[in-house]
């Protein structure tokens, strides 16, 4: 995996504290990290399928697009349908071309589309692999960790659709740091699957940061590429002070878990009074 991995190292801040990876590892805590893992994919192919459709796309096409993910969402928010169904719903129905005026171009909607179907794809291999260790889906929430590099994305264009790609691009690379910091600690089934993950979206960070510097290249309402830089740099920060900081619970993104604290806290008292 050190070909893969070391890009996505060179662009991330920080490792993955060893206490998450603690954690992590617990056969109590499987199941939450297999569910938030199954929502953390569905999100990234809505994410990726809001910018299709709010940037690149006629009505038409953003209408295919709903109606590819449908499936996905009813199963994962209201739990209808049979998650098996869903393998015969990972093709779109049509092919998706830009459209005419748009400045983002055929590059943003054929790199999301793709980015969509892998997405889509694990999504349903997530499923295989909870059925196969008896883990039924249940909803669990969302942890803090997109919500807390959204919420700095600026409200006006291009910028606001540079950092949501900048975003979309540390969200990724840090999905594929903690299948590397997983799969050594995992059982053969779980180990091959997530060094799988990593070989097959490796490359997605760097599709959102090639998007990124293209369109700020082409809109000239933007001042310099500088601009870009400067934009990674500042989400690469808020990126880490996320993982790096205390959280309220443990998810596949969340930062160091209270429990892990407590429980350190509660074995170096014990060691003090040995």
């Amino acid at each position: 995996m050190t070909d893969e991995l070391e890009p996505i190292r060179r662009f991330l801040l920080c490792e993955t504290p060893q206490a998450w990876v603690e954690q992590a590892i617990k056969p109590e805590n499987l199941s939450v990290l297999l569910t938030d893992h199954l929502i953390c994919e569905l999100k990234a192919a809505q994410s990726a399928m809001f910018l299709i459709r709010r940037y690149a796309v006629d009505e038409q096409s953003a209408k295919a697009l709903l109606e590819w993910l449908s499936p996905y969402e009813k199963f994962a928010y209201r739990k209808e349908g049979d998650w098996q169904a869903l393998k015969q719903h990972q093709r779109l129905s049509k092919s998706m071309i830009a459209k005419s005026g748009s400045p983002y171009g055929q590059e943003l909607v054929d790199k999301m589309v793709l980015l969509i179907k892998e997405e889509l794809h694990h999504f349903y291999q997530v499923l295989e692999v909870m059925q196969q260790y008896n883990i039924e889906y249940e909803n669990i929430s969302s942890s803090r960790y997109a919500k807390g590099m959204l919420r700095h994305v600026r409200t006006h264009e291009p910028a606001a659709l540079i950092d949501k790609l900048i975003c979309g691009a540390f969200i990724e690379a840090r999905s594929c740091e903690r299948f590397a910091k997983l799969a050594p600690h995992l059982d053969e089934t779980l180990a091959a699957f997530y060094t799988s993950l990593l070989r097959s979206e490796a490359r997605h960070f760097e599709d959102y940061l090639s998007l990124a510097r293209s369109i700020a290249s082409a809109d000239s309402r933007l001042s310099t590429r500088e601009e870009v830089d400067e934009r990674i740099a500042f989400f690469a920060e808020c990126e880490a002070q996320l993982i790096q900081s205390k959280d309220e619970d443990f998810k596949f993104h969340s930062g160091i878990p209270n429990a892990a604290t407590e429980e350190f806290e509660t074995n170096a008292l014990a060691a003090g009074q040995n």
